[in-house]
């Protein structure tokens, strides 16, 4: 059932740079001027999804927003600086992301990213959700594990806390199984679809090579392999920068596809599945990655979910 509902992996992402596809969202980047909101704000300039995107960040958006703002799409584009701007920022946004926080550098773990990045991701979602309420909260900043139960946690405290809206962008986590496995058996990674449940942080990272799209089997040993690789992506991007800097311009690909399933479903799409770490009612987690089938609420913006964890089966070797 899952495979009959997932569409390929690239097409959302695809469909955003149609002419066909109109919608008026209005989209904020909080973190704009880093290594991810960067090219995530040029994606989704270049989306006719999306009318108005406001970036903001504590340095350098004036110049980002610039910038951006000579691209010949509809969008327009204005920067905010500062913690006294953000709140203009965020007013009448039906979206919001939130890559900011620092990046990982060799040696550290998620774990180490947690004191600085949970103070970061708090004081941007009260901002949220006292500006706007109403919109979908899409969390890149790491550790997603800890930083989604954060963002729900100070919703609640303002009042205004759905967990229908509140989303852990995961998806990188399907993009890297996808492109893995499409290398290895020699298929397009476009039409490829691995699940991936669980978290977003090494051993909580479960690609479900058994549900893959197409059909696809490995020997355990290469599965074994293929699994600690999907699991361990993120560090192995760490290393091959030498310091430099993490995984930013896949991230924001993976952003950017997240994003426009969140817009096809607002405009009424049917079917659009993607996997999010979100509140859990299918495990005994208070929190679980899992595909979701995303669509609209009726007489309203807001997106519903509905789990599909009920309906993978993780083989003994995945388990």
């Amino acid at each position: 059932m899952l495979s009959a509902l997932a569409r390929p992996a690239g097409a959302a992402l695809r469909r955003s740079f149609s002419t066909s596809a109109q919608n008026n969202a209005k989209v904020a980047v909080l973190g704009a001027s880093g290594g991810i909101g960067q090219p995530l704000s040029l994606l989704l300039k270049n989306s006719p999804l999306v009318s108005r995107l406001t970036l903001y960040d504590i340095a350098h958006t004036p110049g980002v927003a610039a910038d951006l703002s000579h691209i010949e799409t509809r969008a327009s584009v204005k920067g905010y600086l500062g913690p006294e701007q953000l709140p203009d920022c965020l007013k009448g946004c039906d979206l919001v992301v939130i890559p900011a926080g620092v990046p990982r550098k060799p040696g550290m773990t998620r774990d180490d990213l947690f004191n600085t990045n949970a103070t970061i991701v708090a004081n941007l979602t009260a901002a949220c959700a006292q500006n706007c309420p109403e919109a979908m909260i899409c969390v890149i900043a790491n550790p997603v594990n800890s930083t989604i139960p954060i963002t729900s946690e100070v919703f609640k405290k303002h009042g205004v806390y759905n967990p229908n809206k509140i989303f852990g962008v995961t998806t990188l986590d399907v993009v890297r199984a996808n492109a893995f496995v499409a290398e290895l058996k020699g298929l397009d990674p476009a039409r490829v679809n691995v699940p991936v449940i669980g978290g977003h942080a090494g051993k909580t990272i479960i690609p479900l090579i058994s549900q893959c799209t197409p059909k696809v089997e490995f020997p355990q040993d290469q599965l074994t392999t293929l699994t600690g690789r999907i699991q361990e992506a993120g560090t192995e991007v760490v290393k091959a920068k030498a310091g430099a800097g993490s995984a930013t311009l896949s991230m924001a690909y993976a952003g950017a596809r997240f994003v426009f399933s969140l817009l096809d479903a607002i405009n009424g799409k049917e079917g659009v599945v993607e996997c999010s770490f979100v509140k859990s009612q299918e495990t005994d987690c208070s929190y679980f990655s899992t595909p979701l089938l995303l669509g609209l609420l009726p007489r309203s913006l807001s997106c519903h979910m509905r789990s599909l964890t009920t309906l993978l089966v993780t083989t003994q070797e995945e388990a």
